[in-house]
């Protein structure tokens, strides 16, 4: 059975309420602005369905965060990430920020990932004043809780699915259908999804969805098929979405197949292999092979020890500007940083050019940036841009 996004985002908010029932909900001690360390969290899928993403995310903040700490760090401080995996489980994400607030007595937080994990902690996050740069979810429900301590970096599932609709629509395209995950992330994309048409004047085609953590696509390949739509959207994970692929394509269908950015270029590719050639993939961020770009240059020129073990990709860039513009805060907020004083330095990051990326946050606005692109995966899983 589906939910609409109002009754999932009510759901969910109560879930992140439950679990926090045997939190104390007082304001968490923070580190004494007297150390030489500044510690930031992080809870993220290192292990699971979206263990690649993960990894990457993390390993391409870390290297940002290490180069600043190789070159003296902030106001003399050392920035140390604290990051733990949850596996992509909320409840796991919950233990995690828990953890990391009252035993390893963090400032902030880096790259929460996963649209349901967010929606669970953002409640302990919002209840404790803690500043949270750039989640890893296109959500825009939980956008759209203008929680004052959240700063988002990414665009929404909203601008992929009105970016996708967009170059759809204007090359002829009508017949478009749904593939979703049926949780928060795949709600918010179906609802930008019907946004989106609403404004042609048109309608989901057909829908099919799978359980989170499930690799059971087959109804939803049924349903999907019997629409013949012309383009099918999906919002899912790496693996599900591949399963899906396949499964669409062994039916015979010639539908042009779009996934959004949370997919992950390079693990959708390695997951389907030829069978990925074709897909065109929304992205939120900068194109990483495009060296004219300050932002990739200052990547590739990390010392090697530095550098993700994945190299430069889209989601190692991610991670890298998101602890760039959270390094630019800290810059602002001073010598003895706190909580509010860093909350005030995100606030005033206006227009603010990471190196070819684009930050504008201010007094009430939390969204970053609305950038969104399409991208092609062509033969060899080489990304044509």
């Amino acid at each position: 059975m589906g939910f609409s996004a109002q009754g999932l985002g009510a759901l969910t908010t109560l879930l992140g309420s439950l679990l926090l029932a045997s939190a104390p909900l007082h304001a968490a001690p923070e580190a004494p602005a007297t150390t030489d360390t500044i510690r930031i969290g992080q809870t993220a899928a290192l292990s699971g369905p979206l263990a690649e993403l993960g990894t990457e995310l993390r390993d391409g903040a870390d290297a940002y965060l290490k180069w600043i700490n190789s070159k003296g760090g902030i106001h003399g401080k050392k920035i140390e990430l604290v990051s733990e995996d949850d596996a992509y489980v909320p409840e796991r994400a919950v233990q995690n920020v828990k953890k990391q607030l009252d035993n390893d007595k963090v400032l902030a937080f880096l790259g929460i990932m996963g649209t349901a994990n967010y929606w669970a902690v953002m409640p302990l996050l919002d209840e404790r004043k803690v500043p949270s740069v750039a989640p890893f979810t296109g959500s825009d429900d939980l956008r759209n809780q203008s929680s004052p301590y959240t700063f988002w970096v990414r665009a929404s599932y909203g601008d992929e699915a009105e970016k996708i609709v967009r170059q759809l629509t204007t090359t002829g395209v009508t017949r478009i259908a749904v593939f979703y995950q049926n949780d928060t992330l795949g709600i918010s994309g179906v609802d930008g999804v019907t946004k989106a048409l609403r404004k042609r004047n048109l309608t989901i085609a057909a829908k099919g969805s799978f359980d989170k953590n499930s690799l059971d696509v087959g109804p939803a390949v049924r349903s999907i098929s019997a629409a013949d739509p012309q383009a099918v959207i999906m919002f899912s994970t790496y693996k599900a979405t591949a399963a899906f692929v396949r499964k669409l394509k062994q039916g015979g269908s010639a539908a042009q197949l779009f996934a959004v950015s949370v997919v992950g270029v390079k693990a959708l590719a390695n997951e389907l292999g030829p069978d990925a050639t074709g897909i065109a993939i929304s992205q939120v961020m900068p194109y990483p092979g495009n060296a004219a770009l300050p932002l990739v240059r200052e990547f590739e020129a990390l010392p090697k020890p530095l550098q993700p073990k994945a190299g430069l990709t889209y989601t190692t860039l991610e991670g890298f500007i998101s602890a760039k513009v959270l390094v630019e805060g800290l810059r602002r907020a001073g010598p003895q940083p706190t909580r509010e004083k860093l909350t005030t330095a995100l606030e005033s990051l206006r227009n603010y050019d990471t190196g070819g990326y684009t930050i504008d946050f201010g007094p009430g606005k939390r969204q970053g940036s609305h950038f969104a692109e399409v991208t092609i995966l062509g033969s060899g899983g080489k990304l044509m841009h």
